[in-house]
């Protein structure tokens, strides 16, 4: 079993468009795939539910907020398994808007009296997830995180449980420029996370995926092209495959369903090629992650 966070500390780059599309190419593959969604603006949910429907059927009773909830509170969390829905061989936990809280009740459990005590309660605060994790490892091929963009308490949880992670980003300033910075924290608390306790984790860099790629003539025009040759410089790895710009296939799902463009009746035309783009990927993950 492989577990991938999907980060990256800007939104709006197509992060959560990745990680849906790839979750859901795995589990055409044939992968037994489950998806957490840990970002509290819930994208990831709701590119597989409705909101009426997650409201009625799922907002009380299975979402990783009421896991995390009985974590702060002391009590028996329940098993992740519990919180499982499916949805088209896809098996996954969704998110809450009110998951956003949950970095202060967390960081509150690092106070402590004394510098040994500090250390134990760091490494408890942030293997919560790792730990429940290893309960159903048997259970799947990949686990997928699609994190909030930040490197919040809740983020970190995903990063010690996380054997990978990946991060998807437009080529332009904005969007490119937290990348250094965003490995760099990654590093640092790796490291210390390392230097309280014997049990060591190691998530490593997969790449960056360029998103919302302009194209003329089949390939990214000069602006783009320029970012992803400057990241190549930095030493920092791309994935070779990019998904192209199509505001309208990724902003507006089929009304009768709500799925991933990957799983959607495209096979021709400029969505017939985003498609293509988007199973070139899942492909290229496949190898890099020998799943």
């Amino acid at each position: 079993m492989k577990i991938i966070s999907v980060i990256n500390y800007k939104g709006g780059v197509g992060k959560t468009t990745i990680a849906s599309n790839l979750a859901v190419g795995l589990v055409q593959r044939g992968k037994k795939v489950l998806a957490i969604d840990i970002d509290p603006q819930t994208n990831f949910t709701f590119s597989f539910l409705q909101v009426d429907e997650w409201q009625q059927k799922y907002e009380k009773t299975k979402t990783i907020k009421i896991w995390f909830d009985a974590i702060i509170d002391d009590d028996l969390a329940p098993s992740l398994k519990d919180l499982i829905i499916q949805k088209d061989g896809l098996d996954m936990i969704t998110s809450h808007l009110k998951l956003v809280d949950m970095d202060i009740d967390l960081a509150l459990k690092l106070t402590a009296a004394s510098p040994r005590q500090h250390k134990t309660n760091f490494v408890k605060t942030y293997s919560h997830l790792k730990n429940a994790l290893r309960k159903i490892s048997k259970d799947y091929d990949i686990i997928l995180f699609d994190c909030p963009p930040n490197f919040n308490a809740v983020t970190r949880n995903a990063m010690v449980a996380s054997d990978y992670y990946v991060m998807p980003a437009k080529m332009d300033y904005l969007s490119t420029i937290g990348i250094d910075q965003m490995l760099l924290r990654v590093k640092e608390f790796v490291s210390d996370y390392n230097s309280y306790t014997d049990k060591r984790v190691n998530p490593k860099f997969l790449g960056v995926v360029a998103t919302m790629i302009s194209l003329n003539q089949g390939v990214p025009i000069a602006a783009n092209q320029a970012y992803i040759n400057q990241l190549k410089a930095r030493n920092i790895t791309v994935f070779d495959t990019m998904i192209r710009e199509n505001k309208t296939l990724f902003s507006f799902p089929p009304l009768d369903t709500v799925k991933p463009v990957i799983a959607q009746s495209h096979n021709s035309g400029s969505y017939g090629k985003v498609v293509d783009e988007l199973n070139a990927f899942v492909d290229e993950f496949i190898k890099r992650v020998e799943v």
